[in-house]
């Protein structure tokens, strides 16, 4: 039986073409998230945000194997960031970013296969199940591009995105910085790795 692949049942969204900026219309997903603070390369409370974010994602594909008969791939890490001021992302000051990690979930996942996938996780001393949450995210239309390489060589791009494609084509910010992993930066060469820049944006009025 053919697998539910977020990647792959969405490629404008998952597997854009590097390099091209441009806009597209963001659907409603429905995402396990914690929130947090602080530079990911050093803050605990994100490692084990992360750390918990996977381990419920794989029990929560496990339940629903067992209770559905459904098959899914588990979706890529994405996460939202914001700060009390947006030049922190440009400049890479990470101890100034608030975070929300996330990974989304099928549809066809229910609230009680969530709290099954918990459960199972509680039982492995998952660290932070407390701030797990499972929400519905929107975000209409966006620009996004697809950055080939290191995450601390973001900031030029972003920096196009914000300051050159946005007033060039009339919209501003309308929502958190988004940004979707699909490599594993434990297995793959910084210059290699392969990140979905988003913003979600509204046309400039007035």
């Amino acid at each position: 039986m053919a697998g539910y692949d977020v990647k792959k049942d969405h490629p404008e969204l998952y597997a854009p073409k590097p390099g091209r900026m441009g806009t597209v219309q963001v659907p409603e997903f429905r995402f396990l998230q914690v929130d947090g603070h602080g530079d990911p390369n050093t803050t605990q409370a994100y490692a084990d945000a992360v750390a918990t974010l996977y381990a419920v994602s794989y029990a929560v594909r496990a339940v629903a194997g067992r209770e559905l008969d459904r098959v899914h791939t588990v979706a890529p890490l994405e996460g939202l960031w914001s700060a009390a001021d947006p030049e922190v992302f440009a400049t890479r000051d990470k101890a100034r970013w608030d975070w929300t990690m996330m990974i989304g979930q099928p549809e066809w996942i229910t609230d009680a296969i969530v709290e099954e996938g918990v459960a199972a996780a509680a039982k492995k001393g998952v660290a932070a199940l407390d701030g797990l949450r499972f929400a519905r995210y929107a975000e209409g239309l966006s620009v996004q591009v697809l950055h080939l390489g290191s995450y601390d060589d973001e900031g030029p791009v972003l920096a196009e995105m914000h300051d050159v494609y946005l007033p060039g084509n009339g919209y501003t910010w309308n929502g958190r910085h988004h940004e979707i992993y699909l490599s594993d930066p434990r297995r793959t060469a910084p210059e290699k790795l392969r990140t979905v820049l988003r913003q979600p944006v509204r046309p400039v009025t007035g």
